[in-house]
């Protein structure tokens, strides 16, 4: 595409066409651009995007809490026997049942026993939790406010009609050119982006700590968010508080359709552009013309040739390659002194004739002089 034939084609033309196509040029253009955009308020969506990283992190390492299960049980049942098991038998001592007098050895009937298990339900892993279930309503609230069937249009319509002269040559050209851009469904569109935030947010779903807090039923937080410790110094959370606080305040849609059509004709720059189109246009179908002719001429030197070497070998069949080509070379200078000599000599004649004619004027101009002269003295 560098280097262009077309041009060629153009530069190589007859100048006088060009000269007369330029001349007698006159077109129009006219071009239509008219669009549709749904502009989607699409800043909670990048929100969210940016923000679901940093929720995953907290659900990878999330936070927890050692519960006591403390229970009275038959001395049989007890799994482990703590220091804090002894102490509550001192301050119930009816749960002994006998002290040894020999060995001072006590024996319970019944006994605390203390179960620690880790658990998940703390403040900061609820309020990760509602957040999730938050930026679920929040998704489908804003999806049904949304028309996902729009579709963004962009048309573009060109009319270019014009008229020139070259010599006999009457060229006119109409052409039109329509354009039509409708938005993609691909990974960057609207659609496409909401599909890939609910899958994110079905896969938080989907984590054990999700799981864990949605079985205990547990309330959902509301605002304000206490400020703990791990919420005030964790990065992940800081993220989490700023997602939690725009999808409490910002409830309204802001996206809107515009729509818009102009028409513009005879621009200037493009016209131009046209109009050298137009010209490589016309150049390059006069090339056909231009290529019959020669092939013409071509065929007929052809004809000629094959004519002259016939009648040469028909008058001396003995007649060899190396033969035939020194007489054609000798002919052919016999015949370019001949032609130069005759366009030297018709040059000369010219010369001598203009020549003659310059001194017959001037001879001429000296007698009127004279004739006029006498006339004065009279």
């Amino acid at each position: 595409m560098d280097d262009l034939k077309v041009i060629d084609i153009y530069n190589n033309s007859n100048e006088k066409k060009k000269k007369d196509y330029w001349k007698n040029v006159d077109t129009k253009l006219e071009i239509k651009h008219s669009y549709e955009k749904n502009n989607v308020d699409d800043h909670w969506i990048n929100l969210m995007e940016e923000n679901v990283r940093y929720i995953d992190n907290i659900l990878r390492n999330p936070n927890r809490f050692i519960v006591n299960d403390e229970e009275v049980v038959k001395i049989e049942l007890a799994r482990r026997i703590t220091v804090d098991s002894i102490k509550h038998l001192s301050k119930n001592t009816n749960f002994i049942q006998e002290i040894e007098e020999d060995t001072g050895d006590v024996k319970p009937s019944k006994i605390l026993n203390i179960n620690k298990e880790e658990s998940l339900n703390t403040y900061e892993n609820r309020f990760i939790y509602s957040l999730i279930r938050n930026m679920r309503t929040y998704i489908d609230m804003r999806k049904r406010k949304i028309d996902l069937a729009f579709k963004d249009r962009n048309d573009k319509l060109v009319h270019y009609e014009g008229q020139t002269r070259v010599g006999k040559e009457n060229i006119t050209v109409n052409m039109m050119l329509k354009s039509s851009l409708a938005d993609d469904m691909g990974e960057g569109s609207l659609e496409g982006r909401l599909e890939r935030l609910e899958m994110r947010i079905m896969d938080l779903m989907n984590t054990d700590v999700y799981k864990t807090i949605d079985k205990l039923r547990v309330s959902l937080v509301t605002s304000p968010i206490k400020k703990t410790n791990v919420i005030l110094k964790n990065n992940n959370f800081q993220h989490a508080v700023k997602l939690w606080n725009f999808l409490q305040a910002e409830m309204e849609d802001k996206s809107s359709i515009s729509k818009g059509e102009e028409t513009l004709s005879d621009a200037e720059t493009l016209k131009e552009l046209m109009d050298e189109t137009f010209a490589l246009n016309y150049f390059i179908l006069n090339t056909i013309e231009d290529k019959e002719a020669q092939e013409v001429k071509d065929l007929k030197q052809e004809v000629i040739i094959n004519n002259l070497i016939q009648k040469l070998i028909v008058t001396n069949e003995k007649l060899t390659k190396k033969e035939l080509n020194d007489i054609i070379n000798e002919k052919f200078q016999l015949v370019k002194d001949q032609t130069l000599a005759g366009e030297k000599e018709i040059r000369k004649l010219l010369l001598l004739a203009i020549n003659d004619y310059g001194k017959t004027i001037n001879t001429l101009k000296l007698r009127r002089g004279r004739k006029n002269a006498k006339k004065k003295k009279q």
